[in-house]
This record gives structure tokens, sequence and C-alpha cells, in this order.
């Protein structure tokens, strides 16, 4: 039996999200519903690799604020370990501020995420054995360009997960790339990466053979509606997208890399991890919580033989 434990290190967010019964008028109060949850991708992926029953540790900074308190309870019940997590006296924990129009669609936003900052190198050189005996270590990149420089150089032997988490944030690790070992980035995503347009099949090889050649182990590509690209260097293949009701599409990409992660945790071929992150991204689609509560191995499984 694998004893080991997954370790996450990147962003935990509160979102509160606003949206008017009726046409949003501006420079006005308008009457809603207003919501308030935990979010942040780190978070959201390391709550994700629990609910598939791996034991996961989460590296990240709050406040010792009110929301803090909420997201280290919400953890515990949780099962998932932020016991090592930075708590910032006098600090505010990161938060994200959207107001929604009445179709849903986002008129503005305010991100507030200063606090990430307080996870510099020394943080993480104090925390050298979480990371040094983790089975796998997923970094997203709403931490600095420093500290993620330093962890991949630092720590070699780690197996390193990559989350973009976006387009921008992305470009930190543009140089970095090779130091991954598995990377899941987006078609747009990739092309910027790879600094290679992808226009077709064989575009999309050269793509993947691209980041092989850097020293990634495992490439992902998202295709969107389109599905799929996957690639070891030794097997790949394409992957068609579920058809499914998407109810809230923000969680589906925390879930398929936390099943990647649990995959690698099982050391499942890349084939099988490929479909097992694409029925778990189906299964996040499928509920209008960012984390789908009913996310499990067992009804991943279920979504596959579907």
């Amino acid at each position: 039996m694998n004893t080991k434990y997954v370790t996450v290190i990147g962003g935990v967010n509160v979102d509160i999200v606003g949206f008017p019964n009726s046409p949003l008028v501006a420079q006005d109060s308008n009457p809603g519903t207003i919501r308030v949850s935990f979010g942040g991708v780190g978070r959201n992926i390391a709550e994700n690799i629990v609910k598939l029953g791996v034991p996961t540790k989460l590296l990240s900074a709050i406040g010792d604020d009110v929301f803090g308190q909420q997201v280290l309870a919400q953890a515990q019940v949780s099962g998932l370990d932020m016991n090592d997590t930075l708590v910032v006296t006098g600090y505010p924990t990161s938060s994200y501020l959207a107001v929604l129009d009445e179709k849903r669609d986002m008129h503005v936003a305010i991100s507030a995420m200063e606090i990430l900052e307080s996870l510099n190198v020394d943080f993480f050189a104090k925390k050298r054995p979480l990371i040094e005996k983790a089975k796998a270590c997923v970094l997203d990149t709403n931490i600095s360009r420093e500290v993620i420089e330093y962890l991949l150089t630092e720590y070699r032997q780690t197996d390193f997960f990559l989350d973009t988490v976006s387009t921008t944030k992305a470009m930190k690790v543009k140089d970095l790339i090779g130091l991954f070992h598995t990377i899941k980035p987006n078609k747009i995503e990739a092309e910027m990466l790879s600094g290679l347009k992808i226009a077709n099949k064989k575009d999309l090889l050269a793509c993947g053979e691209y980041f092989l050649s850097k020293g990634v182990k495992q490439v992902f590509i998202s295709l969107g509606k389109d599905g799929l690209y996957y690639t070891n260097g030794l097997d790949s293949g394409y992957i068609s997208a579920h058809s499914i009701h998407v109810v809230n599409a923000t969680g589906a990409g925390d879930a398929f890399i936390a099943a990647l992660v649990y995959g690698f945790y099982q050391e499942y071929s890349i084939d099988y991890c490929a479909r097992f992150a694409m029925a778990a991204s189906a299964l996040a689609l499928s509920h209008e919580n960012t984390i789908n509560p009913n996310m499990s191995v067992a009804n991943v499984k279920l979504l596959m033989e579907e």
C-alpha cells in the first residue's frame, strides 16, 4: 500500500460573488444574492486530491482573520493537512470579489492576493522534508517566479506537476518548463510556452515533442471541446471530451490535475491517467460547486465506464 503523501503549493482564496435579481444597474445598489466560498487553485486541487483518497499537504498563506480561520476549519473537516500553511499576522486572507450581471457573466472583479508574496524562499527552505519526501508536488503559478525557480532547482529529485492557472501567469515558467515532470496547459498556453503555433494535428505532435525534448516526462494538452492530447514519448493519444451538461466550468481544470496526481500516485499508465482525469473533469463540470462534493475514485470510474 502506498503510504506517501502529495504536497500542493499554491493559492488559497475566499471567493465572494454577487449577482442581481434583475438587470444590473451601474452606480446603484442592486437587490440580489451574495455567495461566499473558499477557493484558490492550489487549495481546490488539494481538496480534490484528498477526495480521491490521497494524503495531501497544502503549503500556502492565509491571514489571521475570520476567513483564514474558516479555511483551516474546513480543511480539518475535509481531511486536508494545512498544518504547515503560513498564517500571516495582521494581513487579510487572499480574496476575490466578483459582480456578475443578470446573465451570470462577469461585470467586474477585484483580486487581492498580495499575501501570497509572503511565501518566499526562506519559508520553503524550512519545509524541505515536506517537499523532498512527497510522492509528487503540485505548483500553481500564483506563487512568485523566484520561489518557483528555487523549488524546481533546489529539489531536483521531486516530481513537480504544473498548473498554469492562466496564460499570463504561465509565462513565469516558460524557461523552466523542462524541470516539471508533468504539465497540463491548454492549447493557447501550450503555444505560448513552446513558441509553436498549433493549427493542426501535426503541430500538436510537434508541440508535445518540444516539451519532451526540454525534459518534461508527461504532457497533457487540453483542447477544450475537442478533448485532450497526451504523450510521454512512448505512449500518446487523443481522448474526446465527455458529452455532459455543464453546470459550472470553473473547477474542471483543478479536478483534472488532481486526477493526474492520483494516477501518478497509483503508478497507472499515462493512457489510464488521461482517461481518469478526463472523467474527473467531467464530474466536476456536472455540479454547481467548484469542487464537486461527489468527487471520488468510485464515481470517476463509474463515469469512465459510461
